[in-house]
């Protein structure tokens, strides 16, 4: 620092300069932060310096460690597998509901929905000739019951659901269809919409062939001896016939029969049963605003897991992650400027149900809900992030962006419309969307299947994701832009 010797006269021109000059800095200071190292214009994101440096705190304490993976530890262990409308999913609300009222939010409840219950039966397969042995697979959820004495026949093999589409109505009469598929694992899972049609709509098709039943290649990556389930539907026109999937292992083995020229024959015995109604419902949880208390800003997982494995990475993760973020925003003890909202959805897994009803009670208040995005990808880090937003919205996003870069975390395409699974009915109706995309190479291995446990889990990869979730979070309750883009209503 120099000392400056100045005449009377000068130190009072340096005096007004200083008075003029100051202000001035100090808006630059804001809008830019180069100590800092962040070119985007703080200011013009609707922020402050004191916010951004406290959203900076925040990811940097919790990449040295977090409780995330505690409260996946515990979700798994005191409540283990909570298939959607079953008594665990009932007690996962139950769980949720102690634990976040612990945490101390302003308001901790559950709004309940209803929908059709099913649980899972016995589920055998067995190759009968030419060659005799057992199959490993498990039944599509959704999926009706074989005869009581399990359903034979003749497998008529197809290499995808296109070839099966193309087969003559009829050809499939007294048979059960095979149908396999080209799913490859991806950084961003981006095979799993394309290919997981065929355990959508798969058993309708067949049954419009003539087929008595269904077998799949399970929709995942994985090559043990694990089928993945996963929800279904029927097409109302066509018969209703059983559905499964195979491991990879025992579709390899199918296929390979098939190449020798032999016609497999196959026996199924799948026991699942209707429940009739059954309630689910979504854990909802605030931290209320202190100026605009009306606006809010989601994040959440979903609850509700498959009944296989114990829902570690589909969702415990995503659970634990914004349990975690929640809990270090409410230790601040400083209020943020808008609601911030958890959301544990329900009956995720059985077809978005949690999203659809929380749409469906909100239609008053649906455009004060700013912006939101759930995590429900898994444990693996982060490595991107995509958003639809406005043009006044995207300095926010640029911001959020550079702050963490350094987790490795790099700005992705604009113009996504995707903000997690249980936000989709909100983004289709026209909210903004954000996400943070988790490296999925090895998520579709363990999705929907017994192997999804606690072990697959880092807590490390859980302490970066709670690192990014709270620079999104602090910073989307803290901007003052209240328009990340909802369409116009003129």
């Amino acid at each position: 620092m120099y000392a400056l010797n100045l005449l009377p006269e000068q130190s009072d021109n340096v005096s007004a300069l200083s008075r003029w000059l100051t202000p001035v800095l100090t808006i630059v200071a804001c809008l830019y932060l180069p100590a800092m190292g962040y070119a985007t214009p703080v200011l013009k994101a609707g922020l402050d310096t004191d916010t951004v440096t406290e959203a900076v705190a925040l990811r940097d304490a919790a990449v040295r460690g977090t409780q995330a993976f505690h409260w996946v530890e515990k979700l798994t262990t005191e409540v283990g597998p909570r298939l959607a409308g079953s008594d665990a999913e009932a007690s996962a609300r139950e769980w949720a509901v102690k634990e976040l009222t612990d945490f101390g939010f302003d308001r901790v409840w559950v709004e309940s929905f209803p929908l059709p219950g099913w649980e899972r039966g016995l589920e055998t397969g067995y190759v009968i000739s030419p060659y005799p042995q057992p199959l490993t697979l498990t039944s599509l959820g959704g999926s009706v019951a074989t005869p009581d004495e399990g359903v034979e026949g003749e497998v008529a093999i197809f290499t995808s659901l296109q070839a099966l589409e193309a087969a003559a109505p009829g050809s499939l009469e007294g048979k059960i269809a095979y149908v396999g598929h080209a799913m490859r694992s991806t950084q961003g899972g981006s095979h799993y919409g394309y290919f997981g049609r065929l355990r959508r709509e798969g058993a309708s098709i067949a049954a419009s062939k003539g087929a008595k039943a269904l077998l799949i290649r399970s929709i995942g990556t994985d090559s043990h001896r694990m089928p993945h389930t996963g929800s279904m539907r029927y097409d109302p026109d066509q018969p209703r016939i059983p559905a499964a999937a195979l491991s990879n292992p025992d579709a390899d083995q199918l296929e390979r029969i098939a190449a020798r020229g032999k016609m497999a024959r196959v026996r199924l015995l799948l026991t699942p049963r209707f429940l009739g109604e059954v309630m689910s419902g979504n854990v909802i949880a605030d931290i209320r605003g202190a100026v605009s208390p009306e606006e809010v800003v989601i994040i959440g997982g979903h609850l509700d897991s498959w009944d296989l494995g114990t829902g570690a990475i589909d969702d415990g993760a995503g659970v634990g992650i914004t349990m975690e973020v929640a809990r270090q925003l409410l230790a601040l003890e400083k209020r943020p400027r808008r609601t911030i909202r958890l959301i544990l959805w329900g009956a995720e897994e059985v077809g978005l149900l949690g999203g659809k009803a929380y749409l469906e009670s909100r239609s008053e208040e649906l455009r004060k809900h700013v912006i939101g995005t759930e995590s429900d990808f898994g444990a693996g880090r982060i490595w991107q992030v995509t958003s639809r937003v406005n043009d006044q919205a995207q300095p926010i996003v640029d911001l959020i962006s550079q702050l963490v870069e350094p987790l490795g975390i790099a700005p992705g395409p604009v113009g996504v419309a995707s903000s997690g699974p249980d936000l989709t009915p909100m983004v289709s109706a026209g909210m903004p969307a954000f996400r943070f995309v988790q490296d999925g190479r090895d998520y579709f291995d363990l999705h929907h299947t017994p192997d999804d446990t606690l072990d697959k889990i880092s807590a490390e990869d859980l302490d970066q994701n709670v690192a990014a979730y709270l620079v999104f979070t602090w910073l989307a309750a803290n901007t003052k832009i209240n328009d990340w883009g909802w369409p116009s209503t003129d």
